[in-house]
């Protein structure tokens, strides 16, 4: 696999990213406005700025959404309830999507918590006019046998708001399958580029309606506080679209059953 990465992305990994809104805001839905997506997660989320990478996605196939994030190290949601500051940003934003991620909550209590919590940020999100959606992300490398459990808690509380699932770690499951030696990983429990961009294509493309296949291989992502260019090698990027579109397909919207 081969990549190129031009640019350096500051990362806040002490503060809050994201979180606009001070208050409550009435949202009418306007027509032909830009769809708007709150990310809520922690370090998932935020390395190699991946909600302005789906941003760059969605703007290639003509939806030019935007995009914001609260997203702090090793959030749960229920750190994110407790601050507060997600919450404010969801009423004071108007969001057509919230994207919500937490660790991969392959255990029982985290299970618990994953389901209580999303529940409890889907009714300020329904409140609004939006839709919640479940940012499922992977377990630690050292524990590759916990993905389908972390694949299933994600699956259960889509399921149980009504929301969408972004099946990301799915996805790495699948682009494994096509090529063993894909680097998604790149300390063990963070993403890589490749590993972000596999996340963004099925983020963007579930979101946007549009095919992973329809997105670029080269883009620029531009974030607050820094730009930077991604390239990928033309069988890389088919090998990680299919990823995604396999992942897509394995769990269809509307989400009914739990895939196998």
């Amino acid at each position: 696999m081969r990549f190129v990465m031009m640019g350096a992305a500051v990362l806040t990994l002490l503060a809050c990213r994201g979180g606009g809104g001070t208050g409550p805001v009435s949202c009418d839905g306007e027509s032909g406005a830009p769809m708007r997506i709150l990310f809520i997660g922690n370090s998932l989320t935020y390395t190699n700025d991946l909600p302005y990478m789906v941003r760059a996605l969605a703007d290639s196939v003509g939806e030019a959404p935007v995009v914001d994030e609260v997203a702090l190290p090793d959030y749960s949601l229920r750190d994110h309830w407790n601050d507060g500051r997600a919450a404010r940003a969801i009423r004071g934003g108007c969001w057509n999507y919230v994207v919500m991620q937490q660790g991969p909550s392959s255990l029982g209590e985290s299970r618990a918590l994953l389901l209580e919590y999303a529940g409890r940020f889907d009714a300020i999100v329904r409140a609004q006019g939006g839709r919640s959606a479940l940012f499922s992300v992977w377990p630690a490398e050292s524990r590759r046998a916990d993905f389908d459990r972390a694949i299933e808690s994600y699956a259960l509380a889509a399921e149980q708001v009504n929301g969408l699932m972004l099946p990301a770690a799915t996805a790495w499951l699948r682009a494994w399958e096509r090529d063993p030696g894909l680097d998604l990983y790149s300390d063990g429990l963070h993403p890589t580029p490749a590993g972000s961009y596999l996340a963004a294509l099925v983020i963007a493309a579930r979101l946007s309606g549009h095919a992973p296949a329809e997105m670029p291989a080269a883009f620029t992502v531009r974030a607050p506080n820094a730009s930077q260019t991604v390239r990928f090698d033309a069988a890389t990027a088919a090998t990680l679209q299919a990823a995604a579109q396999a992942a897509l397909d394995q769990y269809p919207e509307p989400l009914s059953v739990l895939a196998p």
